[in-house]
């Protein structure tokens, strides 16, 4: 009984956990996605166009690891956006399979399209809550993450992709050591000699 206790308020907030993101998700990032993109744009390409603008010199091998798909079907998604013209692709001076990626005129314009409408909506939705509210709850959601991280095999081998809401102080890298894949791309890109840039 004393277990009965304990277990309803752990799965009331899971339960609450999971629809919030399903709210973020469905109801606030694709609908929005969708008023500031026309349809021309997945919520994928869009975190891709995010990777894109956070940190250059892209391979496909680093798509798909963000991406969490094969190298064929990264190499897809940016053929997709180059035929959009959201996105511009480069074979690399040394390595010819190192594409460099980056964001063409209208791929910023569609990415600070979404971003200015996510901004003013999330201003709308969360302008009751204080600050401090805000800072505690991401807290405490970080926290429980990591500790749901931590309960795997091999918790620094998994990224939760934080995607388009990346931060530079992330909790969860703290909390379970794990690799980031942003940390991974800067750590490789500061290492590369200057000439092979």
């Amino acid at each position: 009984m004393g277990n009965a206790n304990v277990t309803e308020p752990i799965q009331a907030f899971v339960s609450s956990a999971h629809v919030f993101a399903s709210a973020v998700s469905d109801v606030l990032e694709r609908r929005l996605l969708g008023e500031t993109a026309g349809g021309r744009l997945t919520f994928s390409q869009l975190k891709l166009l995010k990777l894109v603008s956070l940190t250059d010199g892209h391979t496909i091998g680093d798509v798909a690891a963000f991406s969490g798909v094969s190298n064929a079907a990264a190499s897809q998604a940016v053929d997709k956006l180059v035929r959009c013209m959201l996105l511009r692709r480069t074979e690399g001076e040394a390595d010819r399979r190192a594409s460099q990626l980056s964001l063409t005129t209208p791929g910023r314009e569609a990415l600070a399209a979404y971003e200015t409408a996510r901004d003013q909506k999330l201003q709308e939705i969360f302008g009751e809550c204080s600050p401090e509210q805000l800072r505690v709850t991401s807290e405490l959601l970080d926290r429980l993450s990591a500790n749901i991280v931590d309960h795997t095999a091999k918790p620094e081998e998994i990224c939760l992709q934080c995607g388009i809401y990346f931060r530079e102080k992330c909790l969860l890298r703290e909390y379970v050591q794990r690799t980031c894949f942003y940390q991974r791309h800067k750590a490789r890109k500061v290492a590369e000699p200057a000439s092979s840039r």
